[in-house]
């Protein structure tokens, strides 16, 4: 009897994973396709010039928040500046060159309107890491949690250069990041309650797998096999949270 319950949860649990992934496959595939083609028009857009857009939602708010009125020209960082970059310089060269910049014709500023800056003949979306800062996502998954398959383990951030830098193109770029967000989930914890009581769905109930849970409450941790199978998939860390995070 008790093997046939567990069947039949198992059939039950199987069914609902194969129907909802197929559901889910075409639109995950479908957003990735649609990132894709944006970063292609995004990259294909930028201006050589250095003077692309670097407004919008994505990266300020507006102008008069990151160019305060009447700030001297000379003290106006790279936001708020257009520079006539030469796109003939030698790419990936770390030699200094020399630039001529002049205030945004919507910054109101004061002084000399032509201040001398210095740069890297570099796009600004291959500067290092510690010289841009990126938006993070907790919608990205790991762990290929049901409810988003297949797991995506990178997302498309928005990245913007600190004004301090200069830099060829758009200071405002979309970068692929692996995905790091926690929501304090601890492996720890997952394991003792697989190990402890596992035989009850417990660990699968703490990781947000209800429908597991629900399969191993009612097999008996399906008769010790599948605790013993949880154990080892957790230990390793193939099970993770449901929504795809990662352990802390």
């Amino acid at each position: 009897m008790q093997c046939f319950i567990f069947l039949l949860t198992s059939v039950f649990v199987i069914g609902s994973n194969l129907e909802q992934d197929k559901s889910t496959v075409d639109n995950i595939v479908r957003r990735s396709l649609s990132s894709v083609s944006s970063d292609s028009n995004s990259s294909q857009s930028g201006d050589n010039t250095g003077n692309g857009d670097n407004t919008g939602e994505d990266c300020y708010a507006s102008v008069d928040e990151i160019c305060p009125a009447s700030t001297p020209c000379k003290d106006l960082d790279a936001d708020c500046l257009q520079c006539a970059f030469n796109t003939k310089c030698e790419y990936g060269s770390q030699e200094l060159l020399d630039v001529t910049c002049r205030p945004r014709p919507d910054v109101n500023c004061t002084g000399s309107h032509e201040v001398q800056r210095h740069y890297t003949c570099r796009y600004c979306y291959q500067l290092e890491p510690w010289q841009y800062t990126c938006n993070t996502s907790t919608s990205c998954s790991l762990n290929k949690p049901r409810n988003y398959y297949p797991a995506l383990p990178f997302y498309t951030a928005v990245c913007k250069i600190y004004g301090e830098h200069y830099c060829l193109g758009r200071r405002c770029f979309y970068k692929q990041q692996p995905c790091n967000w926690s929501r304090g989930y601890k492996w720890s914890t997952a394991l003792i309650l697989s190990i402890t009581l596992g035989g009850f769905g417990v660990d699968r109930f703490y990781l947000g797998l209800w429908r597991e849970g629900i399969g191993k409450l009612f097999s008996f941790g399906g008769l010790g096999v599948w605790t013993i199978v949880d154990v080892i998939l957790i230990a390793v860390g193939y099970i993770g949270p449901s929504d795809g995070s990662l352990y802390i």
